[in-house]
């Protein structure tokens, strides 16, 4: 009975220990000092993101969808799962006195400082973001204003969230490079650049009442008749046509498009007179191109098989696109007056 009751208080004497080194400070979990959860993210409607490079990101809530920079679309995914961690990611303990210092300093040397706000740009948190916890089981984080860091998780999720936080634009663009639905089409032109390819251009027209046309020479449509069924389908492949990933600072892009031989220009005009172009150059065949070892029948031994320059916006975007993402859009002109096989 006595070794019982000596148990107990032994028991009671480390509890009231943990208790008193842990939370003695009542402000030690306070929204000032480690608030880093917006449980509510509906209400954020204003992210900046800022590094201490200069690079920064500015996501602002444009209806259902989040603009970049105020220029761009941002990739829904990226805005997500960053609104997913705000969510869910908790101070799980301060810096350890002992690390306090060096954690300070590098916060003050490498972090990404973030500000989210209202719809009435009123603030709701700042706060910098550093990089893994020493155990690499959290990420140190610090509240504008506080003094202590603490080591922040989400429950569950092994790993650190610094990432999530990018400053990087290409990390946080929308890569959709075409979004036109069937029904805002007024024509599609494809040109093709190279002489033995010319006559597969053509282009597809809509009129007001829906009925659907493709402009070829004359001589590639006498006595054949237009496949309406295939020009309808055409006209709906330019509703989400995304790349692969966008080109920035890359070094001799300039001089390597042009010298390298343009596939085609294709041109989108919708029916409140908008126009997008797109000019498609060959890109030159590298150690990723499934071509070096296997010819390719379609592809000149030059260029890659699988993927193309694609420089739009003005002259102000290249990206990289994917065969078998555009090689529904690379038609040929003859092929709209061509019957469906017999089944």
């Amino acid at each position: 009975m006595l070794r019982t009751v000596t148990y107990i208080l032994v028991l009671g004497v480390l509890g009231f220990g943990v208790w008193f080194f842990l939370f003695k400070d009542k402000d030690l979990f306070t929204v000032d000092e480690a608030g880093f959860q917006v449980k509510n993210t509906d209400i954020i409607d204003k992210i900046y993101l800022v590094d201490k490079k200069g690079k920064s990101i500015q996501l602002k809530r444009d209806g259902s969808e989040w603009s970049l920079n105020d220029s761009f679309k941002a990739l829904s995914g990226m805005v997500n799962t960053l609104l997913y961690t705000l969510e869910h990611q908790e101070a799980a303990y301060p810096v350890p006195e002992q690390s306090h210092n060096s954690v300070i300093k590098v916060l003050s040397g490498t972090s990404t400082k973030v500000e989210l706000y209202d719809a009435n740009n009123k603030s709701i948190r700042k706060f910098y973001v550093g990089g893994q916890a020493s155990n690499n089981m959290g990420t140190y984080m610090l509240i504008e204003g506080a003094d202590r860091p603490y080591v922040v998780q989400i429950p569950v999720f092994k790993g650190y969230l610094t990432s999530r936080y990018s400053t990087e634009l290409l990390d946080w663009r929308n890569r959709t490079l075409v979004s036109v639905p069937q029904e805002n089409i007024k024509s599609v032109t494809v040109n093709y650049a190279s002489e033995d390819t010319k006559l597969n251009s053509f282009t597809v027209t809509k009129d007001k009442a829906g009925n659907v046309d493709v402009s070829l020479p004359a001589e590639l449509t006498i006595n054949k008749e237009l496949n309406k069924e295939r020009v309808e389908d055409y006209t709906t492949f330019f509703e989400k046509l995304n790349c692969e990933g966008y080109l920035v600072d890359v070094i001799n892009m300039d001089s390597t498009i042009a010298t390298t031989e343009k596939r085609c220009n294709i041109l989108i005009t919708t029916t409140d007179g908008k126009q997008q172009s797109l000019d498609i150059y060959w890109m030159p065949i590298n150690k990723r191109s499934k071509n070096l070892t296997t010819h390719d029948p379609e592809t000149p031994d030059i260029y890659d098989s699988d993927r193309f320059y694609a420089v739009t916006n003005n002259y102000r975007d290249t990206a990289i696109i994917q065969r078998h993402t555009f090689d529904k859009v690379f038609r040929k002109g003859f092929e709209f007056y061509e019957a469906e096989p017999a089944q």
